[in-house]
């Protein structure tokens, strides 16, 4: 395959190099997690927001604290509660020493357009009316507040959630699922020897001096998005690509009439919707990058399959009756669709 070329005065191979470093930083502090730092690359090079999940105490603060500090520029946090409001988000209320009410911008609007990440911990505590801010701020980059127009062009929203409590936590309607380019499952890593570090060298005990050895701003922030742009310019899909992709696409929404078959899944009834235009952009962007990672002009067929189930899975939609097996079933669909849908 030829070699990825500059474009537009962007030295896109200098750039690869800056991602490979950007990897290789952040795989010195969540270890055993090499493919999904690998997903987390593509997609801030695509300009997609992330979602994690996974169980309690597996790294998925950690690995998006870290690619925070790699990335650089204006940094927030918002921790999910019951209780927090939209307008906790958007402004800051408090008494002051004067005995008056004081009101200051609030984490989303604090840092005006520098704002570069916003990570939301623990997204599905937080209620339905903060995930529809969320939206327009993930959709647009943009909000309104104090009578003035918000634009984010660097922004990038990072959130995680556990998978394990349901008590007092409400689920990601539909819409706001779609608007990540990618969920990433974080799970506990079955290499022994990285077990055994993880839980014997103290250095992976104390997470905050853990992010702090994480070298600052790999990547430069503002440059993102037009290395971004470049990317997609240049990395092309020939007729054959499109046209497997396209098949992919009529398959996931019909696996019956693609001849996938699951033992007591009703096929006819199973995919209810999703698999939109829109997400099968967003798969599309997703692979050129892996494509440009892997220093190449031309997306193959493995660099669709490598982000597949990360870009697309989650915008899959069940019938009600199968949403409670989603995990096995999801995963074996797309499985068979690999093996089904023939590749040029």
């Amino acid at each position: 395959m030829q070699a990825v070329k500059a474009s537009e005065g962007i030295d896109l191979s200098s750039w690869r190099q800056h991602a490979i470093d950007f990897e290789t930083e952040l795989g010195k502090v969540v270890i055993g997690q090499q493919r999904n730092i690998h997903l987390l690359t593509i997609a801030i090079f695509a300009r997609g927001h992330v979602l994690l999940e996974g169980d309690v105490g597996v790294g998925k603060t950690t690995l998006l604290r870290a690619a925070s500090r790699g990335l650089g520029g204006a940094y927030e946090r918002v921790e999910g509660t019951i209780d927090l409001m939209p307008a906790d988000m958007v402004y800051h209320t408090y008494i002051g020493e004067d005995g008056r009410p004081r009101v200051e911008p609030g984490p989303v609007i604090r840092y005006g357009s520098e704002l570069t990440v916003f990570f939301f911990n623990e997204i599905n505590r937080a209620r339905p009316q903060v995930h529809s801010l969320l939206l327009r701020l993930m959709a647009e980059r943009s909000i309104a507040a104090f009578n003035k127009e918000y634009h984010f062009p660097y922004l990038l929203v990072f959130a995680d959630r556990n998978r394990i409590e349901r008590e007092e936590t409400f689920e990601l309607p539909a819409a706001a699922r779609d608007r990540f380019l990618m969920e990433i499952n974080i799970s506990t890593p079955t290499d022994p020897d990285v077990r055994r570090q993880l839980a014997f060298d103290p250095r992976f005990h104390d997470g905050d001096k853990l992010i702090e050895s994480v070298r600052e701003s790999i990547l430069d922030h503002r440059a993102l998005p037009q290395v971004a742009a470049a990317i997609q310019e240049s990395v092309t899909a020939s007729e054959d690509l499109q046209r497997y992709t396209l098949d992919l696409w009529q398959a996931i929404r019909n696996p019956a009439a693609a001849g996938i078959e699951i033992p007591d899944v009703d096929m006819d009834r199973l995919v209810s919707g999703g698999a939109s235009p829109r997400g099968m952009s967003y798969l599309l962007r997703a692979a050129r990058v892996a494509a440009f990672l892997d220093n190449r002009t031309m997306v193959v067929p493995e660099d669709l399959r490598s982000v597949f189930f990360e870009t697309m899975a989650h915008r899959i939609f069940f019938d009600p009756i199968y949403e409670l097996r989603r995990e096995p079933i999801v995963r074996e669909l797309v499985r068979q669709l690999f093996e089904r849908v023939p590749a040029p």
